[in-house]
């Protein structure tokens, strides 16, 4: 019989291995469709950069499972696919699920799609995969014996979650390596959690996404060649989302509904934040402006790379603090969510998160205007088009 830990290592080691070799094809296919990210105010980049490294990430996920499959029909590995006990699973629903967030990803970053059009397909994905099952279903009742059934509201519930946990990862991308060292790290965690919660599924979807979002830093950590675009954060925001559910299902409880929410508390914080800037500025909360956490580390005097590994840290000890959160009985566990919830309050408090950037228009530490214009916004569409000229030029000769 096979070592339980083997095939984890091998759905790895496959993830991992072939986001590396494909990763260069995946910049190859970007620049000949022009999915490239010229420099303008509302980025950090300073020279151009391809955007369609979702390709290799998603390929890196699609080999960890074909690895699977071999594996279980030849090696007689563990079968990992095993059905929750409360609730029946469509495993190939949410294969549908996945390819459509993929190409939903993928078409903005080739065509730039409309916010209104991508959010179409964001819930199309959810849709899907809780039309499979993948639902929240009933909770434990946190105050009396008992659980508190959804019901019919169960479906909508799943797609307004996994909706908003895949934004959560694409509202983080905005350094070098940022979004994917994050969803490294929050997988690695989400892994442990699901080995201790006996739920193969979710360990196999974790420890893939691991290796994919591990892999990808190669070449995305700063200074970046590739950037992993809406193709990589959609999918592995949608993926982190799949696997808390594929947990959820099977423990319902009241913290295991907390935890994945403690995993990406940093990214949630920076969404929030940006939302509360926005709406006491009186602007559309979907107004850019650079109020979001790694502008605040570079304006306090950080670069990109000490920027990034801050937040690396921020995150582990959130991951930290919800692995032992599962293990400790209800006081304890209350006690480690408040020290958790106060130290962030505390470290947004320093950063000024939550203070709308239009009262001043001005950082006051560097007196740049932190609010992205319509003049701005004219920059970058004039590069982008400069950008499509050159493009074709190059074609025809």
């Amino acid at each position: 019989m096979v070592p339980n830990w083997i095939p984890y290592l091998c759905l790895f080691l496959s993830a991992l291995a072939v986001t590396l070799l494909t990763t260069p094809l995946a910049r190859r296919i970007a620049v000949a469709l022009g999915a490239v990210d010229m420099p303008n105010p509302r980025r950090i980049n300073k020279v151009p950069v391809p955007r369609m490294g979702g390709i290799a990430i998603f390929l890196g996920i699609v080999a960890a499972f074909v690895a699977q499959y071999v594996g279980t029909l030849c090696f007689d590995w563990p079968a990992v696919l095993v059905p929750s006990p409360k609730l029946q699973v469509n495993y190939w629903m949410l294969v549908a699920a996945f390819l459509v967030i993929f190409l939903t990803g993928v078409i903005d970053d080739a065509r730039s799609l409309l916010p209104w059009q991508k959010l179409i397909g964001q819930i199309a994905a959810a849709t899907i995969a809780a039309g499979g099952g993948l639902v929240i279903g009933a909770i434990s009742n946190p105050f009396a014996r008992g659980v508190i059934d959804l019901g019919w509201l169960a479906y909508p519930v799943t797609v307004v979650y996994l909706v908003s946990y895949t934004n959560i990862i694409n509202l983080i991308d905005g350094l070098d390596g940022l979004a994917a060292g994050i969803s490294g790290i929050a997988s690695v965690t989400m892994f442990a959690l699901s080995v201790l919660g006996h739920r193969p599924d979710a360990a196999a979807l974790s420890v893939a996404v691991a290796g994919a979002s591990l892999a990808f830093l190669r070449y995305n950590f700063h200074p970046a060649s590739i950037f992993m675009g809406d193709s990589g954060s959609l999918t592995l925001g949608f993926a982190l989302g799949t696997v808390s559910l594929l947990s959820v299902t099977r423990f319902a409880g009241l913290t295991t509904i907390i935890v994945p929410l403690v995993i990406a508390a940093v990214p949630i914080i920076d969404t929030f934040s940006a939302i509360v800037r926005r709406l006491r500025g009186h602007v559309s909360i979907s107004h850019a402006d650079r109020g979001h956490i790694h502008h605040r580390l570079m304006a306090e005097g950080f670069d990109q790379r000490q920027s990034v590994l801050l937040m690396y840290a921020w995150t582990a000890l959130l991951c930290v603090g919800s692995v032992v959160m599962t293990q400790v009985s209800t006081w304890p566990r209350i006690a480690v969510f408040c020290v958790l919830l106060g130290a962030s309050m505390v470290f947004a408090r320093h950063l000024h998160l939550f203070e709308p950037v239009l009262l001043h228009h001005y950082d006051p530490r560097t007196g740049e205007d932190e609010l992205v214009t319509p003049a701005d916004d004219a920059f970058e569409e004039e590069a982008e088009k400069l950008h499509e000229r050159r493009r074709h030029t190059e074609g025809r000769q």
